[in-house]
């Protein structure tokens, strides 16, 4: 018993440092695995520089895409050395494949590097143009006609000759594939029945003007339905035209197709008296203008004549209204005098019009269809801007209500005329005749024809003429077009 208890203190020792031993041995390539795997991460983390990239490190690219980089930073120890960052490679997307970006940055004797994968494919579907849009409409008893089509892509180009058209009573599907397998399809549902209106045109304007006394005489109409073929035979026109009383008259025509679509369709006749010969159309263009055209009506007032004056964007309001109230006619001539400008196109001319009409509207409160063009109907320097202008503008303004005015009688004050008040009156008086309408073009911008109003006006009543303004009911005076 003694003996044993000799050796009971011994014998714990032992066996502890046996056991450490023995894990020791057996977890030996564990423990080295720890301690390398801290110490990357401290060389890793801790004493290299580190880059993050915004976005993904991996980017795909449609073919022809421009790549646009999504920016990194890069820090050590704490603070940031992105102006360090060195970025090598470039991707170019018009041609497919594989493209790497590098990042690279170093801080003393460390250094970093991260890179991007970019990958340039074709992920575009193809695709299809048709004629027409939405649902196919087809003419009831009738069979549907593969309409026109063309295909494209963006890697492969034209691929209209590999679409592939398929149908049936309902339903008609158009649908092609590129080389990387990218389908484009359409479907598009058939319905047997007739949708469209028919087709109703007026043959000439649709504003008409014929005189007093004369019978009307109408233009003509033509009409066609796209399931039901001409119905120009079946056109209704109502309304009348009473040749003997000045005034306007609409004339309404309307037709339908099997299917009983409808249109309808109006032309306005104005029934206007000739001008009676020896009447004198005193005209101003180009005003307002303080100083003279407020001298102007003055005279007018005093002589009790009346005049047009076709104004434009400039001058006082007031002189404007003045005119209006004291019964004289005001047309539009432009807002700008621009050639280049009112003369570029159909639709600027409209655009200097209408800007020129809604002041007089303002300022009169009542619109104005009573136009001159600048430089007249017959003017060629509309050519420079838009051959064959003139030629449209003279049938589109009828067509939107408004009559046109050229002169036949010019007094020469314009730019490169005359410039002195005798020259104007001898200019005007020697021209005059009792076996027409004497449409006298002026300018009331100009002094010498300020001082030479009165004695042309004194010339006229002398000599039996007599003064008028021009209205809607007055004839046109036009001439020649030249565009």
């Amino acid at each position: 018993m003694d003996r044993c208890k000799k050796y009971v203190g011994k014998v714990v020792p032992v066996f502890k440092r046996r056991t450490f031993q023995f894990y020791f041995r057996k977890y030996y390539f564990f423990i080295l695995a720890c301690c390398v795997f801290l110490a990357f991460v401290f060389y890793r983390f801790l004493l290299l520089p580190q880059i993050y990239l915004n976005g993904s490190k991996k980017v795909i690219l449609n073919y022809k895409e421009k790549y646009v980089e999504k920016g990194y930073h890069a820090s050590f120890s704490g603070g940031d050395i992105t102006d360090s960052v060195v970025v090598s490679g470039r991707v170019n997307s018009e041609k497919l494949g594989i493209y790497h970006i590098t990042y690279s940055v170093k801080n003393g004797i460390f250094s970093n590097r991260v890179s991007r994968t970019v990958i340039v494919k074709d992920i575009s579907a193809p695709t299809i143009h048709l004629e027409s849009e939405g649902d196919i409409y087809v003419c009831p008893g009738k069979e549907y006609v593969v309409e026109k089509y063309r295909a494209k892509d963006n890697y492969d180009g034209d691929l209209t000759d590999q679409v592939k058209v398929k149908k049936n009573r309902d339903f008609v599907v158009y649908s092609v594939s590129d080389q990387a397998k990218n389908k484009k399809e359409i479907r598009r549902k058939i319905i047997y029945e007739d949708h469209e209106k028919p087709q109703l045109v007026l043959t000439g304007s649709s504003t008409v003007y014929t005189f007093l006394g004369e019978n009307y005489d109408e233009k003509g109409y033509q009409a066609s339905d796209n399931c039901s073929g001409d119905l120009t035979d079946r056109v209704k026109v109502s309304g009348k035209v009473n040749s003997n009383q000045l005034g306007e008259y609409l004339l309404t025509y309307s037709v339908s197709d099997d299917s009983s679509n409808s249109v309808e369709v109006t032309r306005k006749v104005v029934v206007c008296e000739h001008g009676r010969k020896g009447t004198i159309y005193l005209t101003f263009d180009d005003g307002p203008k303080k100083g003279t055209t407020d001298v102007i009506l003055d005279i007018l007032k005093e002589e009790g004549v009346f005049a047009t004056f076709f104004v434009t964007n400039g001058g006082p309001d007031e002189l404007i209204k003045r005119a209006y109230d004291e019964g004289h006619s005001i047309g539009l001539h432009t807002a700008s005098h621009d050639y280049s400008i009112v003369y570029s196109s159909v639709d600027q001319y409209f655009e200097d019009l209408n800007t020129v009409s809604n002041r007089v509207l303002m300022i009169t409160g009542v619109e104005s269809k009573i136009i001159r063009f600048p430089g007249g109907s017959s003017n060629t320097i509309s050519r420079r801007y838009s051959p064959g202008i003139m030629s449209i503008l003279t049938r589109e303004v009828l067509n939107r209500g408004y009559k046109y005015y050229d002169w036949n009688l010019s007094s020469t004050d314009a730019e490169g005329g005359n410039h002195t008040a005798s020259q104007i009156y001898d200019s005007v008086v020697s021209k005059l005749s009792k076996d027409r309408i004497n449409m006298v073009l002026m300018h009331d911008i100009k002094p010498y024809t300020r001082d030479a109003l009165k004695d042309i006006i004194h010339y006229g009543k002398e000599h039996g003429y007599v003064f008028e303004k021009i209205t809607m009911n007055t004839e046109m005076v036009t001439q020649r077009v030249n565009n």
